[in-house]
């Protein structure tokens, strides 16, 4: 994207009035995506148009009257979730690319075979999206987005979601450092520190990651670690 391009328009149309603004389209795709934002960096220009191609500026009196404020960022933001982005059909190719790389890989973690229990390799799992001819939204959220791929490829290859129950045991000398990247990895079901610093967790996590546990604990506590999968649902 060339610099003079990285900007795009967003644009909301409110009780027969239409509110544009120039933003930085991947700010504005994380804003959609309910992602925490500098929303000071959204804006490029902290005006509120009627018309951006033509320079026509919104009153503060007409942003009181629809928005009920005329902070230009408050207004700014709730044109971007609201409204339209315009992106040029280059920005859409890149961002929906990029979208469909995140969803693929968390179908991968999130989903296995049925019929082995193993996770879908992600080449596999773009293979029957292609096949699919599923679409994809730049703006969409992945794992609600991901749910309508899961049942779009399921036509394609044997899949499911699935979640499995880990029992974990980290020794003393690495249990601090293990424990920040464990809580970071799924939901904490039980949690116990022993009385020599040893920690032992219990966690839900996406069947897929299981490897990626299991390799991660290896190697953060140089094979001391001990991991047990309890069941998967």
């Amino acid at each position: 994207m060339s610099p003079e391009r990285e900007y795009v328009i967003a644009r909301l149309e409110r009780k027969g009035h239409r509110f544009e603004v120039l933003v930085n389209p991947n700010i504005a795709m994380n804003l959609r995506e309910g992602k925490k934002v500098n929303i000071h960096e959204l804006l490029v220009g902290d005006i509120v148009y009627k018309d951006v191609r033509r320079g026509l500026k919104a009153s503060e009196e007409l942003l009181r009257k629809i928005f009920g404020t005329t902070n230009v960022h408050e207004v700014a933001e709730i044109i971007v979730r609201e409204g339209e982005i315009q992106l040029t059909t280059e920005q859409r190719r890149k961002m929906i690319e990029a979208k469909r790389r995140q969803i693929i890989l968390y179908i991968s973690k999130s989903c296995v075979d049925p019929k082995t229990g193993l996770p879908h390799p992600p080449a596999r799992i773009e293979r029957a999206i292609e096949e699919a001819r599923v679409g994809i939204d730049p703006f969409k959220d992945i794992e609600v987005q991901a749910l309508d791929v899961i049942r779009a490829i399921s036509k394609i290859i044997p899949i499911k979601i699935a979640k499995a129950y880990v029992a974990v045991r980290i020794p003393p000398p690495y249990s601090g450092k293990a424990y920040k990247y464990l809580s970071s990895l799924g939901e904490v079901k039980r949690m116990n520190w022993l009385s020599d610093g040893s920690l032992d967790m219990e966690l839900e996590i996406p069947a897929g990651m299981k490897q990626e546990l299991i390799e991660k604990v290896n190697s953060l506590t140089k094979g001391q670690g001990t991991i047990k999968i309890l069941y998967e649902k």
